[in-house]
């Protein structure tokens, strides 16, 4: 793999929200993918989700408890730094409480011209539809009135460029569910992390190229531990190197930054917003809009598909809805015997011997 165009991507990410960031107030900051970052990229504004990363929690002490997920305490505490000055605002789509109040907290404490909380459908029937719909008006009409100008055929090549980006994405889980992606678990982590930040038409540039230098690259048989990772917002790329390094190897993801992202590429529809809708209605489920027991077999699927041989779990402290849904979830890999170890991930980054420590005792088990 080219190692010049993977460093492009990694600077992509230490990057992101300094020079990467629209400086012309033309960026609309997100937390969640379940945000139709179509309908902001289609108003002429470049959707950027904010992350959080490494750091040390200091003025988001005043104004959040110490019970909440780290990955928005940290995200708040860059806020309230002024690293995410150059953006317009906030679009959030309605998922877990915590990204939702931080919205509101966001507003009041770092400004912007518009932060707009959208509401979301549990169910798929033509009532939620419509109610999307009339949702997703009200964003545009907001959108609009901070110098936005959306149309259908915008939203058409935007959908377009999405779905581009997306289809390649996938093609890079295909090849690693069969073995012959040259990727390590980090580098495709840093891969997917770059495209939250840059503009959707230089990550499909950068995609097409990393796909065309893919191309004849012979991969060598992998002897570790076939497993998933499963969880919401996973930003250390050093946790898949001492995964790695530990005897595992990564084949697939259930992750907020990673496939739940990216499938389906698109929705059907007659016209570009009812292809919207459908493919968020479709979208690949998060436990924040999904119950367990409907999770839980799609998970298995995806286990089977890959080759995994077991699952870890990777939560954000204090993540609710993941933490409610794991007991659920587990029982359902026990009756398919797939084993599984769960680790949560705090604001005060990650202790290194300790989660070598736990995945070597894993992947040992696994491959007695």
């Amino acid at each position: 793999m080219s190692s010049q165009l993977i460093a492009s991507l990694l600077n992509a990410v230490k990057d992101n929200h300094r020079k990467s960031l629209p400086r012309d107030g033309r960026g609309i900051g997100y937390f969640c993918t379940y945000t139709p970052i179509e309908i902001i990229h289609a108003a002429g504004f470049i959707p950027t989700r904010i992350m959080g990363g490494g750091d040390r929690i200091e003025r988001a002490d005043s104004l959040t408890p110490n019970f909440i997920c780290p990955f928005m305490r940290l995200a708040l505490e860059k806020g309230l730094r002024g690293e995410f000055d150059s953006l317009s605002g906030i679009v959030q789509g309605y998922t877990c409480d915590v990204a939702c109040g931080l919205t509101n907290i966001w507003e009041e404490n770092i400004g912007g011209r518009l932060y707009h909380t959208l509401p979301l459908p549990y169910n798929d029937t033509p009532e939620s539809r419509n109610f999307f719909r009339s949702a997703l008006q009200e964003l545009i009409e907001k959108l609009e009135g901070i110098g936005g100008c959306f149309t259908d055929e915008a939203l058409k090549q935007s959908l377009a460029i999405y779905g581009s980006m997306r289809n390649l994405v996938l093609d890079l889980y295909e090849m690693r569910y069969s073995g012959t992606l040259p990727l390590s678990a980090s580098d495709f982590l840093s891969t997917i992390l770059a495209g939250f930040t840059i503009p959707p038409e230089s990550y499909l540039e950068m995609l097409n190229a990393m796909a065309q230098k893919m191309k004849g690259i012979e991969t060598e048989r992998d002897e570790r531990i076939p497993v998933l990772i499963s969880g919401s917002v996973v930003e250390e790329a050093g946790i898949m190197e001492i995964l790695e390094e530990s005897g595992g190897r990564v084949v697939a993801d259930d992750l907020c930054t990673g496939l739940r992202h990216f499938y389906p590429s698109g929705g059907e529809g007659d016209n570009p917003l009812d292809q919207l809708i459908d493919r968020y209605v479709h979208r690949f489920p998060c436990p924040s809009r999904a119950r367990a027991v409907d999770r839980a077999p799609l998970m298995v699927e995806l286990i089977k598909r890959s080759g995994s041989r077991g699952v870890v779990f990777l939560f954000q402290k204090f993540c609710t809805p993941h933490l409610a849904d794991h007991p659920i979830i587990i029982e359902t890999l026990r009756r398919e015997n797939i084993p599984s170890i769960m680790i949560e991930m705090e604001e005060t980054g990650i202790n290194e011997g300790q989660l070598r420590t736990r995945f070597e005792g894993f992947f040992e088990m696994l491959g007695a």
